[in-house]
């Protein structure tokens, strides 16, 4: 059945391999189920139905990836977009909370209805080559930035803006001996390299008083306080159509760039287009009417999928593990945020290192093909946003084919993306 299903012979993976690489995806995106509620709780909601949400919306979208579409990609609530929810609109705009869950339901059925009509997978597949590239790599860089911070390896600096961290911080000690660990697993070609350097380094830091075994493993969810609580009627008020727009463009434009990017580096592209891109794109539109339901912002794919792709996946198969884990989270909230983010730093850290080969198939002979990916490469990691180092690096792949009088190589998507993409940063500025 698990033949028929997920193809793993075609595919060119076993069962073991893809249970492994989801339990290593599961891991590295696990923060989410605490990081989520407590961003969303500034805003006044209330924590254990945030909680509940963000796992029955990774869950089940998570899920529809994997057995619809047959890709190895995770999603859960965005962390950009629980970001813009609460401190954007229910802070900044004093919108209530219902109503921005109102929003994000809106916008999740945009998502659905241009799914459907194939548009969403049209810009997928219409992306240049050399930005597809370049994104893949610039997302690599993006998460192994992240994963330096989460390892006190990278600082913030009032004057260089960033700085090395404290060589003399057990936690940074630990990250880097996982780092070390995990990639001499890698080069020795151990399959369950991540999930073992993962493991191994949280409990290293458990006699360092670093890690703790938490006090209880088991709580009861309860949902019913945000479970139905959008208000829709307010939400389709005209003075909210601006925000259903940037939920809309800011999740589009992250979720093209990230299934992009983690395609790229399974290698699930064909002649530079995603098989079944409908199939996937469903998914977090799905997830995101499922989130607003149950009360939760957007979801979106995770990047961090691609240490399950490096880990060896290579199907949906592991999205099963994936989505498991999230539903018996519900239940052992305790125990996921007991994973600290210094052990699965390493992990994002070494996945960006191998995202970053893809750049070396950019054709540098040609500038007009090399400086757009060059260009998102930088701005991914630097803006700290995959949608805005996608929309620099089109706008620049449009101007310079412009300017070389190469007007064939632009197709009428790259104009109209790059139409809304000026009119973005002309009006909604940067996410």
């Amino acid at each position: 059945m698990l033949e028929r299903v997920f193809h793993l012979a075609e595919n060119k993976t076993t069962l073991r391999r893809e249970l492994l690489a989801g339990l290593t995806t599961f891991m590295t995106m696990a923060y989410v189920v605490v990081v989520n509620p407590r961003i969303l709780a500034e805003g006044g909601m209330p924590v254990e139905g945030v909680l509940f949400a963000t796992c029955i919306s990774a869950a089940l979208a998570t899920l529809v990836m994997g057995l619809w579409a047959n890709y190895p990609i995770a999603l859960a609530p965005g962390m950009s977009l629980n970001a813009y929810f609460t401190y954007s609109i229910v802070i900044g705009r004093g919108v209530p909370w219902q109503t921005a869950l109102g929003v994000v339901f809106l916008s999740g059925l945009l998502f659905l209805l241009l799914t459907l009509t194939n548009v969403r997978e049209h810009i997928v597949n219409g992306i240049p080559d050399c930005l597809k590239h370049g994104t893949a790599a610039g997302i690599g860089l993006f998460i192994a930035f992240v994963g330096l911070r989460n390892a006190k390896m990278i600082v913030a600096n009032p004057a260089t803006f960033v700085a090395f961290g404290k060589t003399n911080d057990p936690q940074v000690l630990l990250a880097a001996a996982g780092l070390i660990l995990i990639a001499i697993l890698m080069i020795r070609k151990v399959g369950s390299a991540i999930l073992l350097g993962i493991v191994a380094i949280a409990l290293a830091g458990i006699p360092l008083g670093l890690a703790h075994w938490p006090g209880q493993f088991f709580s009861w969810p309860h949902p019913s306080g945000t479970f139905l609580k959008l208000d829709l009627r307010s939400a389709t008020r005209l003075g909210l159509g601006e925000l259903i727009f940037v939920f809309f463009f800011v999740d589009l434009f992250d979720n093209v760039g990230t299934l992009v990017g983690v395609c790229e580096q399974g290698g699930f592209l064909r002649d530079g287009k995603l098989p079944r891109a409908s199939r996937a794109l469903l998914a977090d539109a799905f997830g995101t009417i499922v989130g607003a339901l149950t009360g939760t912002s957007t979801v979106t794919s995770y990047i961090e999928s691609a240490a399950g792709v490096a880990a060896g996946a290579r199907t949906g198969l592991g999205n099963l593990v994936i989505a498991g884990l999230f539903f018996v989270a519900m239940f052992c909230a305790p125990l996921v945020a007991a994973i600290p983010t210094y052990a699965t730093a390493p992990a994002l850290i070494l996945v960006g290192a191998l995202m970053c080969g893809s750049i070396a198939k950019v054709r540098w002979d040609d500038f007009s093909e090399a400086f757009p990916a060059f260009l998102t490469l930088v701005a991914t990691p630097l803006t700290f946003s995959i949608a805005t180092g996608l929309s620099l690096g089109l706008l620049s792949f449009t101007c310079l084919k412009i300017g070389a009088g190469k007007y064939r190589d632009i197709s009428p998507l790259i104009w109209v993306l790059s139409a809304i993409f000026l009119l973005r940063f002309a009006f909604l500025g940067s996410e």
